[in-house]
């Protein structure tokens, strides 16, 4: 089969006046090629396609049966619809999500609001278009975590997030809206474990595939935020727990928790979901990610799966089945 595969590729060079973390969503050429190959590796002739607007060329040239979407796209906060959106307009099958559930996830007031309605614990939050609306809204009570309403990767989010005092709320309110362009969402802090669950399949035969907890090395879940330093620094500042130290009712409230969600949103063939335990054991939900890094080594759900005994080329797999099959296409 001739399948695409649609990927951001992070430049060689951040232009000056962006953050420093404006590509983060955004694939090394190193783990494009790990996809790649692991794509390859099933019989299939894989093409790389850029996301960006040469993409309806290449679409045209290369002509794939399927494509293996991974693009985060760029500009606002429909931009991981931009490549499914267009595949659905040529009718080319491709594998994850669809343009609506990657517009609503993306948007974490939207995520969070939907969730909420139907009864799955989310913190309270609001939303800040500028620092004087702060205090025209009601924020939740202190300590609250400040991030960016529509971006992933932790752009936005800094140990400073964590606001404890007025002032600090003012002080991330600016720098996300005047760095990110958007409002910023500020949320009520949830002082215990960070679990992420990862689901894979579609319907009745979705599943979680794995939990990970993830477990500061240097604070304590108090005051942990998993922010960019922290990522960027992983194997000094976390270690990750699989599965997580917590109790089997726990596990099996995030289990239907994270189903829930995941079919609530619309989210197919595969998604990672992030939660806090608060202090009575239960989950919150913080967000869902229907584009999770598939990166080995990187990537929250490789590094989960791994722990798991479950190869990088496996995870590729099993999420490209999933998709096939979606689609009719699997192989007699």
């Amino acid at each position: 089969m001739r399948i695409g595969l649609a990927c951001n590729v992070k430049p060689a060079d951040l232009p000056g006046h962006l953050p420093e973390d404006a590509f983060e969503e955004f694939d090394s050429p190193d783990a494009v090629a790990q996809i790649r190959d692991a794509i390859a590796s099933f019989g299939h002739d894989v093409s790389l396609l850029a996301a960006g607007p040469g993409i309806v060329d290449a679409l045209r040239e290369t002509r794939p049966d399927f494509v293996f979407n991974l693009a985060e796209g760029t500009g606002g906060r429909c931009r991981e619809a931009h490549v499914p959106a267009l595949l659905e307009l040529l009718d080319i099958p491709y594998a994850g999500s669809d343009p609506l559930t990657l517009c609503i996830t993306l948007d974490k007031p939207v995520a969070k609001r939907m969730v909420a309605a139907e009864r799955f614990p989310t913190p309270a939050f609001a939303v800040c278009r500028s620092v004087d609306e702060c205090s025209a809204v009601a924020l939740p009570p202190l300590p609250v975590i400040v991030k960016p309403a529509f971006e992933g990767s932790s752009k936005g989010v800094r140990l400073a997030s964590r606001a404890t005092t007025d002032a600090a709320v003012g002080d991330m309110v600016r720098f996300v809206t005047e760095n990110y362009g958007q409002e910023a969402i500020v949320e009520a802090f949830v002082p215990g474990p960070e679990v992420t669950v990862g689901i894979t399949g579609n319907g009745s035969g979705a599943h979680v595939l794995g939990m990970m907890e993830i477990v500061p090395k240097t604070m304590s879940n108090d005051t942990f935020v998993y922010s960019l330093e922290v990522k960027r620094d992983w194997k000094n500042q976390v270690s990750y727990r699989v599965p997580p130290a917590l109790p089997a009712p726990v596990l099996d409230e995030l289990s239907r928790c994270a189903l829930g969600i995941y079919r609530l949103l619309g989210c197919r063939d595969f998604s990672r979901i992030d939660f806090r335990i608060d202090r009575d054991g239960v989950p919150q939900f913080i967000e869902c990610n229907p584009l999770p890094g598939l990166c080995p080594g990187y990537g929250d759900l490789p590094i989960m799966a791994d722990a798991m005994g479950i190869s990088h080329r496996a995870l590729i797999g099993e999420i490209l089945g999933h998709a096939l099959a979606r689609n009719g296409m699997l192989p007699a």
